[in-house]
């Protein structure tokens, strides 16, 4: 940082704009959409005959089960591979069932000790490097009395959902371990480096291949059994990739009842427990749906179906890594399902005991999104905010990609809610939307819920009525509160988050509420958020300075003493939220227009000289940070602008202050935003805050609230000109 801000002042973007805040908006929106681009989830193949996951994220090993004639003292391993964008240290957990060794590209990262050998419920934790690129993951345990195996994954579940892939080739893309059969010997040889993409003999497990008796049934009776009476699907396209329309040959036979449908028109169709077929087609440039129907009648149940035509040829109705084969399998269904919406990859079919998603031709193959985006599809309270300011950004600009992109992030989460609670409920951890599925905090779900919100009403989004329901349903039943109705935090990450009250989580409930009051025209979310204000005032507010704890902490009956700058912004945000929807004839208006008057005395007076708030509130010596600044110059000019300040003068003059000190020593030329605070703990000690607790460069704590400050920075301006610089008077 230089002594004029974080970066030389030739680079800010102050002296870029000719004094525009929309094209700070602009750099800032252009960056965070460029470097995150709008990607779908990865669907894998995965085997349900490989090992199951926990909520924790964590694969069980439980080898004693799969191998119950296991020697003692024998060894077995599992083997998998994950990609790494870039080094990094990265978190594990492991929970002993027996001796164990986790090698991380051949390397010895974690021997379990005689502790962990017998107390298979502790968790023990470790951090390791994974190199930029492919790192094998080889895991070692030894068959004693105790048990053989173990629990393995992340150490991390909020911030590192770890999923892994199968190794060899003969299971290139999908998702999950291979592993070994128990040996007398070690391995001589730890799997994985220049030899990881060869098939390793010793790894043949769980089975990849059906038998030969498996495969003369029929691919339906292999992949469901046999089901008279029940119907199955199965799923390609037709492709042609010549210039213009051109003939195609289907040929094949089915056994059992099957029909034929070609974008949804039959072209087939059989009432014969065995047919043979060819169809004569003529299809025009490019991919069109084949989707097969057939009925179950005995032991012997599936088809099979080849396209002969110039530059014709069937393919994966979707991309799907380690699909074997060309179909997508569906059933089996007592009922005819909707046939005009089955082929899709975002929801589940049929009902009741019968709901079900695409399979494979491979035994226990199952279909499965994954999120391996760092950013676009992720579901966090972070990103809540940044797309909101996104949204409004698009909306303020008049530029439609802006609102297009946030929806689109937005939208894949709620178009998944769905599926993602059924992945959990049938696979114990979801391979998306893994927090709003695995809600336990506020900060699961409320920050990112009222982005949902604005989001919807921008644009109705498929599966947000449903998203918000759960999402209402956690904070007003579920999330844990207070005898007097205070929400707060009952347990945490760390034992010192126990029975915490923490100003972060005003943010984290109260706009979601207002925003789903407003929605459903229920009264009594708002009510709710309102009266959290005051409940939160009693513990966290200091009134000598008008300002608020970070954190109260029951377990010694006070708040912890220090100011955080972003905790603080949160409130005075939030305070903000709910003003501009609460119906002036609310009974708790008045008050909460007071606290929120009381704060804004209270952080005008601890403005820095640059402009800009610091990391500890009232310690001028910690590093000026961006999160809060913006947050308290949004909420000072709605503030104004709603009328909401009596003596608007004072707090106009911050604004400008502040968007100056902001845009000259936070933003860059780039749109990148400096001196955001990570996400945090709490202490009693204010050190952690000022020395402990660092800025992140263009962390998502910051980029939506920045652009929502600038946003308001205009609002403002246009205002005051409108009402030819008379300030408005304060709305009783």
């Amino acid at each position: 940082m230089t002594a004029g801000g974080y970066f030389h002042e030739n680079d800010s973007i102050a002296g870029r704009t000719a004094g525009r805040p929309e094209g700070v908006l602009e750099a800032v929106a252009n960056r965070f959409i460029g470097a995150h681009p709008a990607l779908p989830p990865v669907y894998r193949v995965h085997s349900v005959n490989g090992f199951p996951r926990g909520a924790d994220y964590r694969y069980v090993m439980d080898f004693t089960s799969r191998w119950p004639e296991m020697a003692d003292g024998q060894f077995v391993y599992a083997w998998s591979r994950v990609w790494s964008d870039q080094e990094a240290e990265v978190p594990f957990s492991l929970s002993c069932f027996s001796p164990a060794k986790v090698y991380v590209n051949r390397s010895l990262v974690y021997e379990s000790n005689l502790n962990d050998d017998v107390f298979p419920d502790r968790n023990a934790y470790f951090r390791t490097k994974l190199s930029r690129g492919w790192n094998h993951l080889v895991l070692e345990f030894v068959r004693t009395g105790t048990g053989c195996g173990g629990k393995f994954g992340t150490g991390s579940i909020k911030g590192f959902p770890l999923h892994v892939l199968a190794p060899t080739l003969d299971r290139e893309g999908q998702e999950g371990w291979v592993y070994s059969a128990p040996q007398v010997l070690p391995l001589s040889v730890i799997p994985g480096g220049e030899d990881g993409e060869a098939v390793n003999a010793a790894f043949l497990y769980p089975e990849a291949d059906w038998t030969a008796d498996q495969r003369e049934r029929g691919c339906f009776a292999r992949i469901f059994g046999s089901h008279p009476g029940k119907l199955a699907y199965a799923w390609a396209k037709v492709e042609n990739r010549g210039t213009g329309s051109r003939s195609v040959c289907l040929k094949g036979t089915f056994q059992g009842p099957a029909a034929v449908f070609l974008n949804g028109v039959p072209v087939f169709r059989s009432e014969e427990p065995a047919a043979e077929v060819s169809l004569e087609l003529n299809v025009p440039c490019g991919c069109h749906e084949l989707l097969v129907r057939s009925m179950g009648t005995g032991s012997h149940w599936g088809f099979t179906l080849e396209a002969e035509g110039e530059k014709v040829r069937l393919v994966p109705p979707y991309p799907v890594q380690g699909l074997p084969g060309t179909w997508l399998y569906l059933g089996p269904f007592s009922a005819a399902p909707d046939e005009t919406g089955l082929c899709r990859m975002d929801t589940v079919f049929g009902e009741g005991e019968e709901r079900t998603f695409w399979q494979a031709d491979r035994p226990g193959a199952r279909i499965r999104p994954y999120l391996e985006n760092p950013m676009f599809g992720r579901w966090n309270y972070p990103l809540g905010v940044t797309l909101y300011g996104l949204l409004r950004t698009g909306v303020e600009l008049g530029r439609p990609h802006y609102s297009d992109y946030a929806a689109s992030h937005i939208g894949q989460c709620s178009s998944l809610f769905a599926y993602s609670e059924w992945d959990r409920e049938t696979y114990g951890s979801p391979g998306v939307n893994h927090q709003l599925s695995l809600i336990d905090s506020l900060d699961d779900c409320g920050s990112f819920g009222a982005a949902l919100l604005e989001a919807h009403r921008v644009k109705p989004l498929n599966g947000a009525p449903e998203a918000a329901a759960r999402i209402a349903r956690y904070i007003t039943e579920e999330q844990d509160r207070l005898p007097d109705g205070t929400l707060y935090r009952v347990r945490g990450t760390t034992d010192f988050m126990k029975d915490t009250v923490w100003c972060d989580d005003l943010y984290m409930s109260t706009p979601f509420l207002s925003k789903y009051s407003r929605l459903t025209g229920d009264a009594s979310y708002l009510d709710d958020a309102a009266e959290q204000f005051l409940l939160y005032r009693s513990k966290l507010f200091m009134p000598d300075r008008q300002i608020m704890h970070h954190v109260y902490d029951a377990k010694f009956g006070k708040g912890n003493g220090v100011p955080w700058g972003r905790g603080n912004g949160w409130v005075l945000f939030s305070l903000t939220e709910l003003l501009a929807l609460m119906p002036q004839e609310h009974k708790r208006r008045q008050e909460i227009l007071s606290f929120f008057r009381e704060l804004c005395e209270g952080y005008l007076r601890l403005q820095g000289t640059g402009g800009l708030w610091h990391q500890v509130l009232t310690d001028p010596d910690s590093y000026e940070e961006a999160s809060c600044t913006s947050m308290f110059l949004y909420s000072f000019a709605r503030g104004i602008r709603f009328g909401w300040l009596a003596d608007a003068e004072p707090y106009a003059e911050a604004v400008w202050k502040g968007w100056e000190g902001l845009t000259r020593r936070c933003i860059d030329k780039h749109g990148n935003v400096y001196g955001v605070c990570r996400g945090s703990g709490y202490s009693f000690n204010p050190y952690y805050y000022k020395d402990g607790l660092s800025w992140l460069l263009n962390d998502t704590h910051g980029i939506g609230i920045v652009l929502l400050a600038g946003i308001e920075r205009i609002r403002l301006e246009k205002h005051l000109a409108e009402h030819s610089g008379s300030l408005p008077q304060a709305c009783l």
